[in-house]
């Protein structure tokens, strides 16, 4: 039988490498999802943390197609194909060690880190392909002079965004238990600042898409971003010494093993 792991020259066991990733329907990423899932949980890794919110977000939007929430189901599907693929190829790139954007380098290299909350490694994920990923793809699924006729389901998507926070909460509060206390003192003030933040990220991606859409030289464009991005993630991998005491007393108080917490996630 064919090993399944292989040692690098320092003696560490590495994951064979997932490839074929790239999706050419919403169903064809979700079965990417699922085999991030599933080779994360074979080895143990935290990427499966971000692909198995990922995995729920897309069977929402799924939904949302299915049941006529959007102007137009065939236009939502292509960006939602596009913009999963924008994570599927850096994923399946990274782990082959090909070139990827600064933002996607620094989530998967958060990612073998310890230490780091769950919800941390959510939001560095969330940040790279949300900050960056999500305007793009919305400025190359229709034309230019057609980018203006997608605004309207491209903010429908916080919505279904805003439909998860809940349970992600519980999740979390499975995770850490804490949570669903703090979750209960704060009331409806945290799903007031998810959908505010949500609203801010949906806003700044448009405005991305529109630059994007309008530029000539559109890779300096992904450049420029994606090391503005960096930086805004160095605030979530580099938090202040008093934050980094409180998440590493959180981090210590989370429940389970990494791939329990997938299972949690899932």
């Amino acid at each position: 039988m064919e090993r399944s792991m292989k040692l690098s020259s320092a003696g560490k066991q590495q994951a064979e490498p997932l490839t074929g990733l790239h999706a050419e329907s919403i169903e064809g990423v979700i079965t990417s999802l699922d085999r991030i899932i599933e080779w994360s949980k074979t080895h143990s890794r935290r990427t499966g943390y971000f692909a198995a919110l990922y995995r729920k977000v897309t069977i929402n939007v799924k939904q949302g197609i299915e049941s006529s929430h959007f102007d137009n189901g065939e236009r939502m599907e292509r960006l939602d194909v596009i913009f999963a693929n924008r994570y599927l190829d850096a994923f399946e790139a990274y782990h082959t060690r090909q070139e990827v954007t600064a933002v996607w380098k620094q989530a998967f290299e958060f990612s073998d880190r310890w230490s780091p909350i769950v919800l941390q490694h959510l939001m560095i994920g969330m940040n790279a392909h949300i900050n960056l990923d999500l305007g793009i793809a919305a400025a190359q699924t229709v034309a230019k002079d057609e980018l203006p006729a997608l605004k309207p389901d491209f903010d429908k998507i916080n919505g279904l965004l805003a439909s998860l926070v809940n349970q992600v909460q519980d999740e979390l509060g499975t995770i850490w238990p804490l949570f669903k206390w703090l979750d209960r003192l704060a009331g409806n003030t945290d799903e007031w600042l998810a959908d505010k933040g949500m609203t801010f990220a949906r806003d700044r991606a448009w405005a991305l898409a529109e630059k994007y859409a309008a530029a000539d030289d559109k890779q300096s464009v992904i450049a420029l971003k994606d090391a503005e991005i960096f930086l805004l993630g160095l605030l979530i991998t580099q938090p202040a010494l008093k934050l980094r005491i409180i998440l590493l007393l959180i981090r210590i108080g989370e429940r389970g093993d990494v791939v329990s917490k997938i299972g949690v996630l899932e």
